[in-house]
């Protein structure tokens, strides 16, 4: 009976600890201590190169190293192994290749359990390529006697190896299985490389009108470039000579592949209207990221790499050039306006009477929006109108503001006023906003005032403003 008893208070202690840890899990959170993070070990030194695994043609070299650690430290990362190719004079004529002549070696051998013997050559069509796959002469089967040795060309032509079961690349420093660091450095490791990641949230400018703003300029050489804007506005990019290639002149593109400053850059947007930009780079060239903006930015986040040593980025870049909404993104992207060449003249231009002399200067001078001094950067004809591309030096007059470079529109075709590209004038525009707020723009009467900049027309200038 004693017997009984302890195992039946043994049977119950058990059965109520069970309860407790049960009733404790469901009502409490229960703590588990953490085990103290062990240090890692580190490597020794790579050991010499062993001879190339093969005596002509292509072959791999092998190198080993060794993880230094103590009995409580845990394992080195990375690999203890190494290979890099090994290019010798080429074989002979009529030499076997390495996979044949390893296939050769189970010739008139007895295989699948029977006596038959067969004559074996290589099978290129298993779906493991680093397999030695052998198909039987005169037959219509193949067998796999386990992996090609370590050097063994992955398929025909092929510049890939196989190493240890598994199809490896050359790197471009030799090494099978490396791949050159963000800035695209062989070995470099991201240490060597600027890492620039930041979140524009700049929004649309005071005066309210939507347009085309900058985000930032991603340098020359950078490489696996990244943006994402989760909103409906459209991502743009252009070149550092002014020339968009997505998304400008009002014209959306449909999501796909674009070659962009030497690279291939892939955009994509989804239905929410979320957009990516990604590129591997480097990039030849600078490229301005711009904001095409429908509704008040929530963000833009952007990242990328620079080379060792280059400079760290100025964060965005206040110019913006002032132009319309897009049209709609839902439906194939319109036909972009035809582009003339500034040279032929349209008919029926007739002559161009610029305003000049003392009375007009003062008319215009108080009944402009906009009078500045500016840099004429390029010259498009948009359909019946010219757009200019100003670069703004010196503002003497404004009613909204402006900004450091903008778009100057002139409704004809007929260079009237006239103006030159790279030179400077003295600018007296309006402020033109249509009945839907889709365009904001500065407009350039055909009989308005524009003269060549001189120090003697700036004096002209303070003199006029006194009559307003």
């Amino acid at each position: 009976h004693r017997c009984w008893w302890l195992l039946l208070v043994a049977w119950l202690s058990l059965h109520c600890g069970i309860g407790m840890a049960q009733r404790s899990t469901l009502g409490t959170s229960m703590v588990v201590p953490e085990h103290p993070t062990l240090a890692r070990g580190t490597w020794g030194s790579w050991g010499p190169w062993s001879p190339c695994s093969s005596s002509c043609g292509d072959g791999v070299a092998l190198r080993t190293r060794r993880c230094l650690r103590s009995a409580e430290q845990e394992q080195c990362t990375g690999e203890p192994r190494q290979y890099r190719l090994c290019q010798l004079q080429a074989c002979p004529s009529g030499s076997v290749p390495f996979r044949a002549m390893q296939c050769s070696l189970y010739d008139n051998k007895p295989v699948l359990g029977t006596s038959a013997r067969y004559r074996w050559v290589p099978f290129h069509g298993a779906p493991s390529v680093c397999d030695l796959n052998c198909l039987a002469v005169g037959h219509n089967f193949y067998y796999t006697f386990g992996r090609v040795l370590d050097g063994t060309h992955c398929s025909p032509g092929s510049p890939e190896l196989c190493i240890n079961g598994q199809c490896l690349s050359v790197g471009c420093d030799g090494i099978l299985g490396s791949r050159p660091d963000a800035c695209s450095r062989c070995s470099g490791g991201h240490g060597s490389c600027l890492f620039v990641h930041r979140l524009f949230q700049g929004t649309d400018p005071s005066s309210g009108y939507f347009g085309y703003m900058n985000v930032t300029k991603i340098p020359a050489g950078a490489t696996q470039i990244k943006v994402t804007d989760k909103s409906r506005n459209y991502l743009a990019l252009m070149t550092s000579d002014g020339q968009y290639v997505l998304n400008g002149d009002w014209a959306i593109a449909w999501p796909g592949p674009f070659q962009v400053a030497g690279t291939q850059l892939s955009y994509s947007r989804a239905p929410d209207g979320t957009e990516s930009l990604e590129a591997p780079g480097p990039t030849s060239e600078d490229l301005h990221l711009m904001v095409l903006l429908q509704e008040p930015n929530p963000g833009i986040e952007y990242e990328f790499w620079l080379p060792p040593g280059h400079p760290q980025p100025d964060r965005a870049d206040a110019r913006s050039l002032r132009q319309p909404q897009p049209r709609g993104a839902g439906s194939p992207p319109p036909q972009e306006p035809q582009v003339t060449p500034a040279a032929p003249q349209p008919r029926r231009c007739g002559r161009c009477r610029p305003a000049k002399g003392r009375s007009q200067r003062i008319w215009h001078l108080c009944h402009s929006d906009f009078v500045f001094r500016g840099r004429i950067v390029a010259r498009r004809l948009v359909g019946q109108e010219t757009r200019y591309e100003v670069e703004v030096t010196t503002p003497y007059r404004q009613h909204f503001p402006l900004l450091s470079r903008e778009y100057l529109w002139v409704p004809n075709r007929c260079s009237c006023p006239p103006l030159r590209q790279g030179r400077d004038y003295v600018l007296m525009a309006q402020r033109h906003v249509n009945h839907e707020h889709t365009l904001n723009r500065l407009v350039l009467r055909t009989d308005g005032y524009a003269r060549p900049w001189s120090p003697r027309q700036e004096r002209l200038l303070r003199e006029a403003a006194q009559h307003c």
